[in-house]
Order: structure tokens, then C-alpha cells, then sequence
């Protein structure tokens, strides 16, 4: 994001398939930064749970379901930022 936006270096976007999930992805970071690195989000919007946002500062997290991911197409909105993929990990 560094090019082209100046309140973060990175966006972090990925999808549960419902908002039960993307809930739970969101509390396993959240639990996982917390107690790897003492990491705690500035500010978080989980509201419905269909797009949950935490901010870290230097990286936002955006966790989506489906339909929020295509609605709000942050991928497209941000195109001109180089993207990296990741494969889904299992545990």
C-alpha cells in the first residue's frame, strides 16, 4: 500500500464463507498476535461480521464474506498496489 497510501504499509484481505467464519479467523489472528508479538488492533469493526476490519496500523486486516469481498472489490478499488496470493492453510 506504501505507493499509494499513506496511513498503512499493507492490507491484508481474505474470506470466510460465512460470518460466523470470518469471525473466527478474526479472533485467531487477534489471539495469535496477541500472544506471538503483544500485537493488539488500534481500532476493530466487527459489527455483522460480514466485513470485519482491524487496524494494526501498519497492516489492516480485512476479513470478508463472500458477497461483502465482491461488493466492496477492495482488490479493484486499490488495483494499481502490488498484490501477493496466498493459498489457503490448513491446520
Amino acid at each position: 500500500m506504501t505507493p499509494v497510501c499513506s496511513y498503512t504499509d499493507y492490507f491484508v484481505i481474505c474470506t470466510g464463507q460465512n460470518p460466523r467464519q470470518t469471525k473466527a479467523i478474526y479472533v485467531e489472528v487477534h489471539r495469535a498476535l496477541k500472544a506471538e508479538s503483544r500485537t493488539l488492533p488500534a481500532t476493530t469493526d466487527v459489527g455483522e461480521a460480514k466485513w470485519i476490519v482491524a487496524d494494526y496500523i501498519d497492516v489492516v486486516l480485512h476479513v470478508f464474506t463472500p458477497e461483502a469481498r465482491e461488493y466492496y472489490a477492495l482488490e479493484d478499488l486499490w488495483g494499481d498496489v502490488p498484490s501477493v496470493s496466498v493459498e489457503a492453510v490448513s491446520a
